[in-house]
């Protein structure tokens, strides 16, 4: 058997004191014990929930936005593409990158994206439709079901800068989203899990049978998953947020 490094030797060191049921808290302090002072860089936390869901069919669909509490740890470069007044409202608002047909042409003729989120208003998108086969695939062609589609520019610039992050089941029916960084404290890190977790479960497909949450995980960068019971974190959450 290969020695483990002391990188593994201390996951293991701290899995081993994991007692079942493994709740998120539990799973949290795990991986807090694991990195601090045993990385060398700010490793983010990452939440993946496989759901018990049809992604084939239209109505089982889930993707939604929600917006984590104490941030994601990355700092949000915001592009916002807009019509007179409201390429100055969004650079008001903190927008990063702000115009309009000139930005969509440097998109088109550069490859530009050296942002993280794309804003733009709804009499613009007729003519956003010639780069979408190119920010589609990069997950940052705007959509009226993100609110990144939207009239009011200052406050979906806010949103994106303040935490704000998607949900999307992906074709095996698993969400992926990272709720923090290893830096965040134990409280930082239940506080977005809790948030994302309650969105999800109130984002339930009515199509949706049997159960709904196959399993959740927790993990870091390079860490190893940390499986939770499925079974109490719907209460779990509702009470930690409930508390705080």
């Amino acid at each position: 058997m290969a020695k483990l490094t002391r990188r593994q030797q201390r996951f293991k060191e701290v899995t081993d004191t994991l007692v079942d049921p493994v709740t998120a808290q539990a799973a949290v302090n795990v991986l807090k014990k694991a990195l601090d002072g045993n990385t060398k860089f700010d490793e983010t936390i990452e939440c993946h929930i496989r759901l018990g869901i049809d992604v084939k069919q239209a109505d089982q669909q889930v993707r939604n936005t929600v917006i984590l509490p104490e941030g994601t740890g990355k700092t949000v470069r915001v592009a916002v593409i807009a019509k007179g007044e409201k390429v100055k409202e969004a650079e008001t608002a903190g927008a990063d990158i702000a115009g309009g047909d000139e930005l969509i042409e440097r998109i088109q003729k550069e490859n530009f994206i050296d942002f993280d989120v794309l804003i733009a208003t709804p009499d613009i998108m007729g003519a956003l439709a010639k780069v979408a086969r190119f920010l589609g695939p990069r997950g940052l062609m705007p959509n009226p079901k993100t609110g990144t589609v939207t009239f009011d520019i200052a406050q979906a610039v806010k949103d994106s800068k303040a935490g704000k992050v998607e949900f999307r089941a992906d074709k095996a029916g698993i969400v992926h989203v990272a709720i923090g960084k290893s830096s965040f404290s134990e409280t930082q890190l239940m506080t977005n899990f809790s948030t994302l977790y309650d969105a999800i479960i109130r984002n339930r497909p009515s199509a949706a049978k049997g159960t709904y949450v196959k399993s959740v995980a927790l993990t870091s960068t390079m860490g190893p998953g940390i499986t939770l019971d499925t079974s109490k974190l719907t209460a779990e959450a509702k009470d930690f947020l409930s508390a705080s």
